[in-house]
């Protein structure tokens, strides 16, 4: 006769022998998110509807911040509303997700360190509910990085699993498909069944047309990582000496370079605007031609859509912006806000909540060189501006110049 604690013995060695059985099934769980973990591929995810267990995946072990920038779950329909800035057709379809892994693309853009790969991930899902569903059980994932489009849907037999089951079988999915967008190989358990055949589609970009949907506003940013120092490259904050740079020339390079000795901590990088605020945008062609100059130099360089630095601080918060004195002249002339210094006021304010500064170099204004200290700054943001002396850097030298030189 067993008694009660042989009773309690031989329940706690079978579920022991069962959480082995199950740590042997998901071993490759592990294995897969530390090869995910290990690519320099920096992500965000947008999810919902399903895939939960994917993020306890991800976020439990080691490695993480390596790989997630951010991870959001917009569940109710307001939060999908308010996110995709619409009501989409449908919650759980080709088109949402697609939207999704593009949103998260762009958010991965801004928020990843320069030269870093990264990969918007989207997620929809209808999966098992407390209530029969009258439709099918199924589920969307979608990763684009720079040149891949991927999207993936796949239909679950419906009444063979539980919802946690369901959950746990779209985690395992949205995993592989992280890892494909890394770029990482390793040993992938599927548990759909011969039935459950994924729907897959890939779109791929090249340069030009990566360039194309910058300038029309689909994405927000390209970044040329061309820089060899690796002493700033896991740094969040960036050192943006923006211009045309028609063309590039010492005076930019050295610039730049005594202002990030000024900051400290940082990644200096170089930003063009394919958008003019009182000129046609430059071409494609143009773009690629600007380009190869800071291939040459070994420097890196952002190619946005954004004109105004009141833009550009929303784009890259918490970023030193590098400028002439001609251009902090310009930021602080009312004249360039409709003539309202109140205006000016609130926007340049709305730009130091960002967390942005402007490091002013010397420059010619009207044929007169000036510093940071030649003009009246508003006390309201004194502490935003910092001067870059004289004796440190000065080069009177511009493109417009050189372009007369060169006729051009």
């Amino acid at each position: 006769m067993m008694t009660e604690r042989g009773r309690l013995d031989s329940g706690s060695g079978g579920a022991q022998r069962g959480d082995q059985r199950t740590q042997m099934a998901d071993g490759w769980i592990r294995v897969l998110v530390e090869a995910i973990h290990s690519s320099p591929t920096q992500a965000v995810l947008y999810l919902t509807g399903g895939a939960s267990q994917s993020l306890g995946w991800l976020m439990s072990i080691p490695g993480a911040s390596n790989t997630v920038l951010e991870a959001v779950v917009p569940y109710s329909r307001m939060s999908m509303t308010q996110l995709l800035g619409k009501i989409p057709t449908h919650f759980t379809g080709q088109q949402t997700v697609e939207e999704l892994a593009l949103l998260a693309y762009n958010r991965a853009l801004k928020l990843s360190s320069p030269g870093f790969p990264v990969v918007g991930v989207g997620f929809t899902g209808s999966l098992a509910s407390t209530r029969p569903k009258l439709g099918d059980h199924r589920f969307y994932v979608s990763t684009r990085t720079s040149g891949r489009l991927w999207v993936s849907n796949v239909t679950l037999s419906k009444g063979l699993r539980t919802r946690e089951h369901e959950d746990k079988v779209s985690s395992h999915y949205l995993l592989k498909a992280i890892a494909d967008a890394c770029r990482v190989s390793a040993t992938f358990t599927s548990e759909l069944n011969e039935s459950e055949v994924p729907d897959e589609c890939e779109t791929l970009f090249d340069e030009d047309q990566e360039l194309h949907q910058l300038i029309n506003g689909e994405i927000c940013m390209k970044v040329y990582p061309f820089s060899n120092d690796t002493n700033n490259s896991n740094s969040e904050r960036k050192i943006i000496l923006s211009g045309s740079f028609n063309p590039l020339h010492d005076g930019h390079l050295k610039l730049l370079d005594v202002a990030t000795s000024f900051c400290g901590d940082g990644y200096p990088c170089f930003e063009i605007s394919a958008i003019n605020a009182d000129k046609p945008p430059l071409t494609v062609s143009q773009i690629k031609d600007r380009v190869k100059q800071f291939e040459k130099v070994g420097k890196t360089v952002i190619i946005s859509n954004q004109p105004y630095f009141y833009k550009k601080a929303e784009l890259f918060p918490g970023s030193a912006f590098v400028i002439g004195a001609d251009t902090a002249a310009r930021l602080i002339n009312p004249k360039y806000y409709g003539g309202d210094y109140s205006k000016m006021l609130e926007i340049l304010i709305g730009c130091k909540r960002t967390g942005c500064t402007f490091l002013v170099g010397g420059r010619n204004v009207d044929g007169v060189f000036k510093v940071l200290e030649d003009f009246d700054i508003p006390r309201e943001l004194q502490d935003m501006f910092i001067s870059i002396p004289e004796e440190k850097f000065r080069m009177d030298i511009s493109s417009t110049e050189i372009r007369k030189r060169q006729g051009m």
